[in-house]
């Protein structure tokens, strides 16, 4: 397969390897998964009828603590694809130094032609195949693409009544009434602009007036929109899988995403704004790109082409290998996604820390740690890159190989 995300992801571990002194059986345990479950389950239709669906639930590497990842519905959702994430979540979880291991699911599926009751049917049942292999000990899952608090709390409820008693802490990403954190929701995008944020100062761009282009509208983009315009950016483009909409004086954010809520779709008319295609969005002249939607958005075939300075990465592996270079070589500062978008699973950390204590933090206290911890991560990330003399990504790999790989070896094998 083309642009094979667990080969990238494999990839991806070598070029770090070459930075670290490694024993070579550590390196090869580094690039495969711990335990991988699929799943072929029925589902009962609203029409009565019964359809097979296929799920994953993959464990890549628990050596620094319990499994930790989302779990997705998409009609692409595929082996390799979910290997590749549970990998990317293991070394997101090292480089912003939270104690968990990286894992990640899905059911391949199309949620956006199903009502809510099919899609419940499904998480109940889905959760039900892979219960004996999750828990807030062990693996511990949250919303990805296309889930979201609702469906996290049928997973919660599901488990919950297999064990004969309430286990708030098997998910996060909960409702805050089910033991969620406040904060949790727009984690990941906030993360996106802290991180973006900083990658700004480093090179001396003001936020103030710079111009944003967003592919994604969802959790991840939609909400770093509404970042970078409170914080006096211009969002000149957004988009989300149908196409999106640009003006150069900038978008009303807050307009752009109620109508797309309320319509499925940005209304260029409503929005004074033109469409444009994802692929053309890609392309637009602007001074942060911010791509979150899905993996393998920028290649060697458009990334000659890219106007920006800074790229932050809402998605998980938007970017091949062979594109980084040429960003590298173009001068152009690319915020990994392992950093850039792991404000979510930090914040589930924190969600899960309260459920495990009987806390309740509160939004400033939520805040104030996401902050902390994503602007540490950030200035490592960027002592390793200058050190060694590589892009930002590389460098991410270099700090949470290495961490994995310590704890690995600090372990051992047994027996």
């Amino acid at each position: 397969m083309e642009n094979n995300p667990y080969e990238i992801a494999r990839r991806q571990v070598d070029i770090a390897g070459k930075y670290l002194d490694l024993n070579p059986g550590i390196l090869e345990m580094l690039k495969s998964t711990k335990r991988e479950v699929v799943v072929h389950f029925p589902v009962k239709m609203d029409d009565g009828t019964m359809k097979m669906f296929t799920g994953y639930r993959i464990v890549h590497n628990p050596a620094r603590g319990p499994a930790k990842g989302g779990i997705r519905y998409h009609p692409d959702v595929n082996l390799d694809e979910v290997r590749a994430l549970s990998m990317w979540m293991t070394w997101k979880t090292a480089v912003v130094n939270i104690p968990f291991g990286g894992a990640k699911g899905g059911v391949q599926c199309n949620p956006k032609t199903m009502s809510l009751k099919e899609i419940e049917n499904l998480t109940r049942r889905f959760t039900w195949e892979i219960a004996p292999f999750i828990g807030p000990e062990s693996d511990i899952p949250a919303p990805d693409v296309y889930t979201n608090p609702q469906v996290m709390a049928w997973l919660m409820d599901t488990y919950s009544i297999l064990r004969g008693y309430s286990v708030p802490g098997v998910v996060t990403g909960k409702p805050i009434e089910l033991g969620g954190s406040v904060g949790r929701l727009e984690a990941t995008g906030k993360g996106v602009f802290i991180t973006a944020r900083e990658a700004a100062g480093r090179i001396g761009l003001s936020l103030e007036g710079a111009r944003v282009v967003i592919q994604g509208a969802g959790n991840v983009g939609g909400i770093a929109a509404r970042y970078f315009s409170r914080a006096g950016a211009k969002v000149i483009a957004i988009s989300d899988s149908k196409g999106g909409i640009c003006r150069a004086r900038g978008l009303d954010i807050e307009k752009s995403l109620d109508c797309k809520d309320q319509s499925q779709c940005f209304i260029t008319r409503e929005l004074e704004a033109e469409t444009i295609r994802n692929e053309d969005l890609l392309e637009l002249e602007c001074d942060i790109l911010v791509p979150a939607a899905l993996e393998n958005q920028i290649t060697e075939q458009n990334a000659p082409r890219l106007k920006c300075r800074i790229i932050a990465e809402g998605a998980n592996g938007p970017t091949t290998p062979e594109a980084d270079e040429i960003l590298f070589d173009r001068g152009i500062l690319v915020v990994p996604d392992i950093l850039a978008n792991a404000g979510g699973v930090t914040v589930s950390y924190f969600e899960w820390v309260q459920n495990l204590q009987n806390l309740l933090w509160s939004e400033e206290e939520v805040s104030d740690r996401l902050e902390k911890i994503l602007c540490r991560a950030y200035s490592e990330t960027e002592q390793i890159a200058r050190r060694e003399k590589v892009h930002m990504r590389t460098a991410a790999y270099i700090l949470g190989v290495q961490r994995v790989a310590k704890a690995m070896e600090l372990r051992g094998i047994y027996p």
